[in-house]
């Protein structure tokens, strides 16, 4: 929540508010706090160096209940989150543009990508004593309570909770590549594989018991293995395809002869779309910048900006070889369909000639992670859950009340991945209106945060960037959906 806190002020400093008498959502997303006006109290209290915690609420919820995180825990959340199964996808992504303009690309995302994740991290505390732990917040701040959620609403709960959903199905199918992995051709192994909606309830059931942890700060070292798992099947499928074989007939161009032009044209903003949706994660910024202590003497924004710098050598260390290495491997082979690229390709055509015990161990470090990205991303659809009961009952969530909410996320999260199992299917659909969180928002909140002089540099930029992601969000999402109408989508509801 946004906390405002000014030293030696007497009355109540209110962020903007609804002209509704009604509590909306955006009136229970501000905080209204009353400072002491004993000039005797030292403002530097220990709640303000933990960031200002004078309004109860914000020690209540998951997200800001504990921040006396670090860098290093900063980094972990920030590599567990922003790097996932997308990244291997960039193969696909690099046959449409080929080497040199899909290394192009990919810079140029990668770069805007953190620029804004930098904007962001510099208007959590834009202004003295106010802290934006939620992206929501801010968005409705800088645009207004109606705007803000018209904006960011759908955007924000489709990156918390769709992810959460693509992760169950992605970890349940590979639960039962594991079990075929070391069942299948082998004698001794008389067990049945489950159903794959049997598996999606093993997974989500993992999920949920890691889920009991109780804050964002509190899951630091899930947030490190599964930054470990990630950076490890990475280094480890793009390493063991470079080493064998190339397969026999691969291609580094598409052949665009038989193609009509509107065919070329929506390969091209695909692929724009692919290298985009590889970077993720700008939804939780805020939130984990929210698990930093805070005080005046010393704002969370260094800390932060040096876990960031940190998380993002780490990523790029591994995008750049899944990108340049896979496409080396297999050029125009790589399935797109799936949603899992490079480990769909070395698992067919390596994977009959790799030991078991790689391809298990692969397998196994992307389950590892899915379990891991889950509890990042799903404490934020926790913490939505919490604010609403906190701010009925005036007090903290039982432990008992806490426990069912996330129980019952969890079967909710199951029930919707069984319903869509082809949701990564309409992944460049759906989550292509996700991609202003990452390239627009943070370019126009700044202009309305900071007021930067009109039509000069600062302002230009900004606005230019933030305009053409608009743009480039639209034209993505019309390729996406003329690609689905020609070749057709299998909407298998609840046949996993």
């Amino acid at each position: 929540m946004a906390e405002m806190v000014e030293p030696n002020y007497r009355k109540v400093m209110p962020l903007p508010t609804s002209p509704s008498n009604t509590k909306t959502l955006g009136e229970l997303m501000q905080v209204i706090t009353i400072i002491d006006s004993d000039p005797s109290k030292d403002v530097t209290t220990s709640a303000s160096l933990q960031g200002y915690q004078h309004n109860p609420q914000e020690a209540w919820l998951p997200i800001t209940e504990s921040r006396n995180g670090n860098t290093f825990f900063a980094a972990f959340h920030l590599l567990c989150s922003g790097i996932g199964l997308q990244a291997l996808l960039l193969p696909v992504a690099f046959a449409t543009l080929g080497w040199a303009w899909g290394i192009i690309c990919l810079s140029l995302a990668f770069a805007w990508q953190l620029y804004t994740i930098f904007i962001l991290i510099r208007l959590h505390e834009s202004v003295p004593g106010i802290r934006y732990s939620r992206y929501m917040h801010l968005a409705i701040v800088s645009f207004g309570p109606k705007l803000g959620k018209l904006l960011a609403l759908f955007p924000v709960l489709y990156s918390s909770g769709g992810t959460c959903i693509i992760l169950i199905i992605t970890g349940g199918r590979t639960l039962d590549l594991i079990f075929k992995t070391l069942c299948d051709r082998d004698a001794m192994c008389h067990a049945k594989s489950l159903t794959n909606t049997e598996w999606f309830l093993v997974f989500t059931c993992l999920a949920i018991l890691i889920a009991q942890l109780p804050n964002l700060n509190s899951v630091a070292w899930v947030s490190l293995i599964g930054a470990i798992t990630v950076v490890l099947y990475s280094t480890l499928i793009w390493s063991l395809s470079i080493t064998k074989d190339r397969p026999i007939g691969i291609s580094y161009s598409q052949s665009d002869k038989l193609k009509s032009n509107m065919e070329i044209f929506s390969d091209v903003l695909n692929a724009l779309g692919i290298i985009a949706l590889a970077f993720k994660g700008h939804n939780v910024i805020l939130e984990i910048q929210g698990t930093l202590p805070s005080s005046p003497k010393q704002t969370s924004y260094k800390p932060m900006c040096t876990g960031v710098t940190i998380s993002y050598i780490v990523i790029a260390m591994c995008q750049y070889p899944l990108a340049i290495g896979g496409f080396w491997a297999y050029g125009n082979k790589v399935p797109y369909s799936g949603g899992q690229g490079l480990l769909t390709a070395f698992s067919q055509i390596h994977g009959p000639n790799t030991s078991k015990l790689i391809m298990t161990s692969i397998y196994l470090l992307v389950l590892v992670n899915c379990l891991c990205t889950f509890q990042v991303y799903t404490m934020v659809v926790f913490d939505n859950l919490e604010v609403r009961y906190t701010s009925k009952k005036n007090r903290p969530c039982p432990r008992w009340v806490r426990t069912c909410l996330r129980i019952f996320y969890g079967g909710l999260a199951f029930f919707l991945s069984v319903t869509f199992p082809f949701l990564g299917s309409l992944a460049p659909l759906v989550g292509g209106a996700t991609l202003p969180l990452t390239f627009a928002y943070p370019c126009f909140m700044w202009i309305a945060m900071r007021k930067p002089r009109p039509n000069g540099l600062v302002w230009f930029i900004n606005m230019g960037l933030g305009c053409f992601g608009i743009v480039l969000t639209v034209l993505i999402v019309i390729a996406a959906a003329w690609t689905l109408a020609d070749k057709g989508l299998k909407a298998n509801f609840y046949k996993p």
